[in-house]
């Protein structure tokens, strides 16, 4: 019986086939996903900012794409995924409210989707499909089987990436 992981903001899980992995209420915050698509290992990090070195006193690096990203590799690779084989897909990154400035403090969304893509290329990791941008919040969930990533929006089509 394949299980549903849950994913908090913040957050990041491995789970191996079948099971599959679901993250709530992104908007500017950038779902990625990763997988192994020979032996089925996945991951799924929600993260919330760009950049760790901007913040101090701050101890939780799944929260920051520069962070989170090397340490859903990492603990993929603990569950025997090998990183020259993982692929991404990644959504989010949402501009979730109207503003005329565009300062980086009101880009979020942006900024997070910029510093998830550097990463993934800086870790040689290729990014198959993405679903990012616009002004609506998402929910994924992620199936490393078949490599689904399902994008669920209020008002829009249910898509798969």
């Amino acid at each position: 019986m394949s299980e549903t992981i849950k994913v908090g903001m913040a957050d990041l899980k491995v789970c191996i086939a079948p099971d599959s992995i679901t993250t709530l209420g992104l908007g500017s915050c950038v779902g990625i996903a990763i997988r192994d698509p020979i032996n089925k290992v996945g991951g799924l990090a929600h993260v919330m900012l760009p950049d760790s070195t901007a913040i101090r006193q701050n101890n939780n690096i799944y929260k920051f794409a520069d962070t989170g990203i090397v340490e859903l590799v990492r603990l993929m690779e603990q569950q025997g995924a090998v990183r020259k084989r993982m692929v991404a897909k990644i959504a989010g990154g949402a501009q979730m409210f109207a503003f005329q400035n565009k300062s980086d403090l009101v880009r979020v969304g942006d900024r997070n989707v910029e510093a998830s893509k550097q990463k993934l290329k800086e870790l040689n990791i290729p990014i198959l499909a993405e679903d990012t941008g616009d002004s609506y919040g998402r929910t994924v969930i992620f199936h490393p089987e078949t490599g689904d990533f399902v994008i669920r929006a209020v008002g829009k089509p249910e898509k798969v990436i």
